[in-house]
């Protein structure tokens, strides 16, 4: 763990930001099962079609806090991290694909609140801040020489992203940015995880954008898909890379979280064989896809390992079931 010689690090006390969230749910599990003292950031605390299952996990009832914050407001963002020695910032909001003004109703709130809750670790004089980026950052540079790996040196690039009108990339580079320019600044130690397409078992009730494209899988759909190039990590392999991106001294700066790369004919395939008696989709059409893949080379030699994707694709099929999302 970071800073072992600590004889109280076992029980840190850590912030969680967007702690209902598809993956800061397995985040705040992993932490409470581990130790640690959770302060969760969430809208409501009160809100229990949100919130019941963080206060349903292991250790939830002695160890675990909901605050609430919103991350453009300063001071509700400082009273949850306040008296923390770690933050792991996963909130971020997936906007909507149409947003009459997305400098201000999508790239702003993103840098912006990315900024707070860095402002906020920098005055509570946290240890280390985990911010959740993604893989929309890392693609999509036409500088980057053809048939190479992308590693943590690629950025996607901001003109690009700009000119496509994908709001979503640009807002991911320009928070990871900002965040890891802030950190160089003021002395805060601040490293990034860039994971891909997340899959896996949901804890929360609602259902998130991601599991949302792998329920369509399975029910199937008429619509036209491309068979494009995919990357795909286990939302309980985030977590733990998450959780090693915090505790290893020797963690810095971005780190790429991409466990399985596959192309989409195939991933259906692979459900077919597994789950023969649902309707996939059937209009398939190739592609001009020149994709590349990336390396996940810097976390793995920090531990971390992934699970197999069959594993995923069973824990995520029996999860949806028993929720009623396949009916």
């Amino acid at each position: 763990m970071l800073y072992e010689n600590d004889a109280a690090w076992a029980r840190a006390r850590v912030c969680v930001t967007g702690a209902g969230g598809f993956a800061a749910s397995w985040v705040v599990k992993l932490l409470l099962s581990n130790g640690y003292i959770v302060h969760g950031t969430v809208r409501d605390p009160n809100d229990e079609s949100k919130n019941a299952h963080l206060k349903k996990l292991e250790n939830a009832s002695e160890n675990l806090q909901l605050f609430k914050a919103d991350l453009l407001d300063y001071n509700s963002v400082a009273s949850a991290i306040a008296g923390c020695k770690g933050v792991f910032h996963v909130a971020s909001p997936l906007p909507a694909s149409k947003a009459p003004n997305p400098e201000e109703e999508i790239l702003k709130p993103a840098v912006d609140g990315t900024l707070n809750v860095l402002k906020a670790c920098a005055e509570a004089k946290v240890r280390r801040v985990v911010v959740v980026s993604s893989c929309a950052a890392v693609r999509a540079n036409p500088n980057w020489p053809k048939g190479k790996i992308m590693d943590e040196n690629c950025w996607s690039d901001k003109d690009y992203r700009r000119n496509t009108e994908n709001w979503y990339a640009l807002s991911k580079i320009l928070a990871e940015s900002a965040a890891l320019d802030f950190g160089e600044k003021n002395g805060l130690d601040v490293v990034t995880v860039c994971p891909c397409w997340i899959m896996g078992p949901m804890l929360q009730s609602t259902v998130n954008a991601s599991t949302s494209i792998f329920v369509n899988l399975l029910k199937g759909s008429s619509e036209t898909i491309q068979n494009k190039a995919l990357d795909i990590v286990d939302v309980r392999d985030v977590a733990s890379a998450l959780l090693l991106a915090y505790e290893k001294p020797e963690a810095s700066g971005r780190c790429i979280c991409v466990s399985h790369h596959i192309k989409t004919r195939d991933l259906i395939d692979m459900l077919k064989r597994m789950y023969p008696d649902y309707n996939y989709p059937k209009n398939i059409v190739e592609v001009d896809n020149d994709e590349e893949t990336y390396s996940s080379e810097k976390l793995q030699k920090l531990g971390w390992k992934f699970r197999p994707q069959e594993e995923t694709l069973r824990d995520s099929f029996e999860c949806y079931k028993a929720a009623g999302l396949l009916e």
